[in-house]
């Protein structure tokens, strides 16, 4: 386990559900000058909407640099530690001759405020593997420069837009039947969604006193429909039901029964007393933009949910 020692290296997690967006909810980590801002406005909407499932096995950042601390701040926050005597003489004594004693910095770089940042590890609250990794000790860093060469994981905007999509929320994906309640066996069932919640969602992710942001953004390609049983068949073919302009699946109308749905599916077996779990899942494709003219693509995602069909064979009259 990593020491939780301030200035030390990474912290142990905290207890569940005492979390913050971007660090540990450490209560001597009281400042948040590099704590990531999430602007989720245009992100989806509703009471099923969920997040994405990514096609890959994806790793999200564990850990991260990012400015934590003004001068004061860090002084505000060590001193009481060393006061307290809770840590150990030696390290004590130790982080006293880096922070005060000018090896390297001396007086806590008060002599340069509002010049830089201390800059400490953040820590992905979902704690992944690697989440400890970010060990270095508390460093100074002057506004406009780049943090020391060896340190491998100082903030930039992909790993805004990789923390940024684990805030992409997309809407739910219940279909639209037609039948409606129920449908019967070998009859065509139209299955659509609605076009006007199914538009491109997007997550910003940035920390203000860098000047840096990324924005991660979803966009709908595709419905795959599942009937829930191996006696059925979908349309298309394939049970993928490609986008269009925004549309998904077109929506049943009076004098179309003879029609193909462009997308649906027909049941070849009553589903008896019970029903089908038929599964709608639509598939995202992900990108980000960010600061610099940065940008590319990140793994698809795919947001699914589950409906009961309930199929009954046709009633035929003997005469």
């Amino acid at each position: 386990m990593a020491d939780n020692k301030i200035g030390g290296g990474a912290q142990t997690p905290p207890p569940p559900g005492q979390k913050t967006s971007g660090g540990v909810n450490d209560s001597t980590l009281n400042s948040t000058v590099g704590v990531i801002v999430y602007d989720r406005s245009k992100n989806g909407s509703g009471d099923s909407v969920g997040p994405v499932t990514s096609s890959t096995s994806r790793t999200p950042p564990a850990c991260w640099y990012a400015p934590k601390y003004t001068p004061a701040q860090l002084k505000a926050t060590l001193e009481p530690i060393w006061e307290a005597d809770s840590t150990g003489y030696q390290w004590d004594a130790e982080q006293r001759d880096r922070y005060v004693n000018g090896h390297p910095y001396k007086d806590f770089n008060e002599d340069k405020a509002g010049e830089g940042y201390w800059w400490s590890s953040y820590v992905n609250e979902d704690f992944p593997p690697g989440w400890d990794k970010c060990d270095k000790p508390i460093f100074w860093v002057d506004k406009g420069d780049p943090p020391p060469a060896n340190i491998e994981n100082a903030v930039t905007p992909k790993i805004l837009a990789e923390l940024a999509y684990n805030e992409v929320r997309v809407p739910g994906t219940k279909v639209t039947l037609a039948p409606a309640d129920k449908t019967k066996v070998n009859l065509p069932t139209w299955a659509w969604l609605d076009g006007a919640k199914f538009k491109p969602v997007s997550v910003t992710a940035s920390i203000p006193v860098l000047g840096i942001s990324a924005t991660t953004t979803a966009e709908p390609v595709s419905l795959k429909i599942d009937p829930g049983t191996p006696d059925a068949e979908t349309y298309p073919a394939s049970g993928v039901c490609e986008i269009k302009g925004g549309t998904i699946g077109e929506a049943y109308a009076k004098g179309r029964s003879d029609e193909t749905p462009p997308c649906g599916v027909k049941y070849l077996r009553s589903s008896g007393t019970g029903s089908y779990p038929l599964k709608a899942t639509i598939t995202w494709k992900i990108h980000w933009t960010g600061t610099g003219n940065t940008g590319g693509n990140l793994p698809d995602g795919t947001f699914g949910a589950t409906q009961d069909v309930v199929v009954q064979e046709i009633q035929a009259v003997n005469r």
